[in-house]
């Protein structure tokens, strides 16, 4: 099937980025916490980045102007929405469901038959009645109603209800009256000022870009075949999946002057509710893709009780020899051309957990603490211990269990 334009034009722009800096996909790839393999179909127009973040961050890498920017994120826009008309299915048809009969139809009611002859003797319905009232009489007077108090009864309880108030201050008891609502308190750190830094996420990362596992409410014969990882936000949210076993989150904090930079202090984890597991089927998204690098990150293990980032250290297995990439050490720095990407990897076995993470950060005299969450709400992880676990077979176009493939061992 032959490339969409927009694809193809954002791809060449990728590639003359790629060429001018002259570094490999391997070292451009660190950089952005990205594989090669992911750079290289950026370049070749195979897959469109789902975020614009990490085309930014290239082109910041790579010493492009503003303009260049600008153009490329226009041309990103394009082939985004060229790869989301690609992925969006062609809705199924509805079978039509005739109408079935009533199995319990109402019965019709009896013929009345021939009505009986009229009594002569009985009153005529259509004559006026003699009891009613003659409409044309003059209207009766209506009752008045009752009044309520009389004015002096009314004057005399006020004058002793301000006799028994000014009776109790004089006495030191005054009377109670409702409080003022306590204004609103600022939260330590934060200011009215926007952020000296800008960040983003991304909450639908897959390990290598290509291993990952959704639990997913359906059977496997409902769900549908694996995306490739730029789409994987699509697919998870048509079928309200959630991430099994663990979460990777990258979150990229670039500042907005050149010279003045921020300082990262610390990350928190903040989990704010447990609960059992959930009780879905497991499906592995794994399609044989990989790199030879595994980019540096923060560990959490969201089973503790008071789960921490741990930072841990990258490995760089593209050379000859094994690189170790040192792991981010706080406090770290940050400007509007220097920005870093944290990578966030959050496990569980034992639990369905919503949780978000908290950034400090001080800037200029400023200090505070960003919430980071996905798009406002917590992430969620869910253990998968114990649950059915599919693969797709791609020879034969369906889900199967690791029995039906020979994989018991």
């Amino acid at each position: 099937m032959p490339k969409d334009a927009a694809v193809e034009e954002f791809g060449g722009l990728v590639r003359a980025l790629k060429a001018r800096d002259g570094r490999s996909y391997e070292a451009l790839g660190r950089r952005l916490s990205v594989s090669a393999s992911t750079l290289h179909r950026y370049c070749s127009g195979a897959t469109v980045p789902e975020e614009f973040a990490v085309v930014d961050r290239l082109a910041l890498l790579c010493g492009a102007d503003e303009e260049e920017r600008w153009a490329l994120e226009a041309a990103w826009t394009e082939a985004d929405r060229a790869r989301r008309r690609a992925a969006t299915p062609a809705p199924t048809p509805v079978p039509a469901v005739s109408a079935a009969p009533e199995s319990n139809p109402e019965p019709s009611a009896p013929d009345p038959g021939p009505r009986p002859a009229p009594d002569p003797t009985a009153p005529d319905p259509t004559a006026p009645d003699p009891t009613a009232p003659d409409p044309t009489a003059p209207e009766a007077p209506r009752a008045r109603a009752r009044r309520g108090a009389p004015a002096p009864l009314l004057v005399a309880a006020a004058v002793a209800l301000v006799v028994l108030a000014l009776a109790a201050t004089l006495l030191g008891h005054p009377t109670r009256t409702a409080s003022a609502p306590a204004p609103a308190s600022t939260a330590p750190g934060r200011t009215a000022a926007p952020l000296p830094f800008t960040w983003s996420i991304g909450s639908q990362l897959w390990e290598g870009g290509c291993g990952h596992t959704y639990l997913v409410d359906r059977a496997p014969r409902a769900v549908a075949p694996p995306p490739v990882a730029a789409d994987s936000g699509a697919w998870a949210g048509t079928h309200g999946a959630v991430h099994g076993g663990e979460a990777l989150v990258r979150i990229t904090v670039q500042g907005r002057s050149p010279s003045d930079a921020v300082v990262l202090h610390a990350l928190h984890v903040r989990v704010v509710d447990r609960a059992a597991p959930l009780p879905w089927n497991a499906y592995r998204m794994d399609n044989g893709c990989g790199g030879a690098v595994t980019p540096r990150h923060f560990a959490v293990d969201l089973d503790r009780p008071r789960p921490l980032a741990r930072s841990v250290d990258g490995l760089d297995a593209s050379g000859a020899e094994v690189r170790k990439i040192p792991a981010v050490s706080f406090p770290y720095k940050v400007t509007s051309s220097d920005p870093e990407d944290l990578l966030v990897s959050a496990k569980t076995a034992g639990c369905d957990c919503r949780w978000y993470l908290e950034l400090e950060w001080s800037a200029g005299g400023r200090t505070g603490t960003v919430r980071i969450t996905d798009g406002g709400k917590p992430f969620r992880t869910s253990g998968t211990r114990g649950r059915p676990a599919y693969a797709h077979d791609s020879a034969e176009g369906r889900w199967i269990t690791d029995s039906d493939s020979g994989q018991t061992g």
